[in-house]
């Protein structure tokens, strides 16, 4: 099991970052996430493997200046 933004989900192994995005109907273009705390940028949704325990946010990016 995973925590995705306060939801528990099962967590097959093999699963990517970018897979839970698109199976929770999330627009992976409009939204920044975290795993465990850390940023990962788009680039590498498709290598971030997730495991059990793990701890996944999404929020909206704020750019300022």
């Amino acid at each position: 099991m995973l925590n995705f933004n306060d939801q528990t989900l099962p967590c097959p192994e093999g699963l990517t970052l970018s897979q839970l995005l698109a199976s929770q109907d999330v627009d992976a273009g409009t939204v920044a996430t975290a795993v465990n705390g850390a940023f990962v940028p788009r680039s590498q949704r498709d290598t971030t493997l997730l495991r059990p325990g793990d701890t996944v946010l999404t929020f909206q990016a704020i750019v300022g200046g």
